[in-house]
């Protein structure tokens, strides 16, 4: 299911008219309990910094408030790592509509058919679909994702590792091609 930022769960969803108290709770309880609910993870970290050293553009498009997005970003320290990022404050439809996959392509001067789209979810999967973006399915992180995509994506990669190693085969035949 795909909807709403945490705030605004919170302020459709809360009987009580003093949302805003409860949002800075919602977002105090966050920032705390972040650091021992979720775990670095020092492969995803490596990838990052190596596609970027590779001068990769990287985005991101969250379902997840622009407030939350960025305490965790900060505990994870991947807070300059990303050229462009796109929450669902930043759009009116949330995935699986394409608005915010086609808003980072904008943002980032890229076309459709040079970008890559990554995701753990059926409604990301059906986002880079609908924004016609080559779409890869990772199942590297189980806790947090769709064991099962009723829409195939394009690629599936089951660990950072295998990932890794389509990159390297990848730049090995763009190499060769030069």
């Amino acid at each position: 299911m795909f909807g709403p930022s945490e705030t605004g769960i919170i302020r459709e969803n809360l009987i009580d008219s003093n949302h805003d108290q409860a949002i800075e709770l919602y977002y105090e309880k966050y920032s705390e309990k972040h650091r021992e609910l979720v775990l670095d993870n020092e492969k995803i970290n490596d990838l990052l910094l190596q596609l970027k050293r590779e001068g990769y553009k990287l985005g991101i498009v969250t379902g997840k408030a622009r407030r939350s997005l960025l305490i965790s970003l900060e505990c994870l320290n991947m807070n300059d790592l990303f050229d462009v990022i796109i929450t669902g404050d930043d759009v009116d439809t949330p995935k699986p509509h394409p608005e915010g996959i086609n808003k980072a392509l904008e943002h980032l001067n890229i076309k459709n058919s040079e970008a890559v789209f990554l995701g753990d979810s059926e409604a990301d999967i059906l986002a880079g679909f609908q924004a016609k973006v080559h779409t890869i399915g990772v199942q590297w992180l189980p806790n947090y994702q769709t064991l099962e995509f009723s829409v195939q994506p394009d690629q599936m990669f089951s660990s950072v590792d295998e990932f890794i190693q389509h990159l390297q085969t990848i730049g090995m035949n763009n190499c060769e091609s030069k």
